[in-house]
């Protein structure tokens, strides 16, 4: 394969997920220079972009903009894997407006369900005063509701097993860690499973069974190829 056409299948590629690819190049553009600064002119600057109380109570539009532009921790190239895995395949399907809202959705509802529950937590007493600063950046809750709507765009049965191991897994880590941020992750996935309307219209759905068949058929061929021209 020449270069011009690598080029050209990798543009063809991106294009057709655009908001992900513009969300991603951000992401790695804002983890770069994150990764640059000063670690305590870091978390103030963080801090002033987290979706934590005092600055939902102040300004929330801002902080819940700019808090899905920063990742807390880690290292892009799982990011980029993820993205690929579950942004792309769901933007393709569901276009990229419908997309945007699930991941819209996602990101203030499971902020503001998780942030209420922290809310309670420091008005009865649960948990210190200074829990209100917590920070909170990060583009996870939006991750986890595409996970969720990705459900509707496959063929059954697998779409109830897929589903399964996602209410397990994210159950798990709710009962188990029980903190706030597991209650973002499981009530994002509830909110993208909330989501099912904007799935509608889509008729095509990702079988993994006849996927694994056709796979399977095409290595058989390429084999068979091979042994010929020996």
């Amino acid at each position: 394969m020449t270069i011009s056409r690598a080029a050209t299948a990798v543009w063809h590629y991106v294009r057709r997920a655009p908001g992900t690819f513009v969300w991603l190049a951000i992401l790695t553009v804002t983890t770069y220079f994150i990764s640059h600064i000063n670690p305590e002119f870091r978390d103030r600057f963080l801090r002033r972009r987290s979706t934590n109380l005092h600055e939902l109570s102040t300004d929330p539009i801002r902080v819940l903009i700019t808090s899905a532009l920063y990742i807390d921790g880690g290292g892009m190239w799982i990011y980029y894997i993820l993205y690929n895995i579950f942004h792309v395949p769901v933007e393709r399907r569901l276009g990229t407006l419908r997309w945007l809202a699930v991941v819209i959705a996602a990101h203030v509802g499971a902020t503001y369900l998780s942030e209420g529950a922290l809310y309670w937590e420091v008005r009865h007493g649960y948990l210190p005063r200074s829990a209100i600063f917590t920070l909170d950046i990060g583009v996870s809750y939006a991750l986890a509701g595409v996970e969720a709507v990705a459900a509707y765009l496959i063929a059954a049965p697998w779409s109830y097993v897929y589903a399964g191991a996602l209410i397990l897994y994210y159950g798990y880590h709710l009962v188990v860690g029980n903190t706030f941020t597991d209650l973002g992750h499981f009530s994002s996935i509830m909110i993208g499973f909330a989501c099912f309307p904007l799935t509608k219209g889509v008729v095509e759905k990702w079988d993994p069974w006849a996927t694994w068949v056709a796979l399977r058929a095409r290595a058989r061929r390429t084999m068979a190829a091979r042994r010929s021209g020996t």
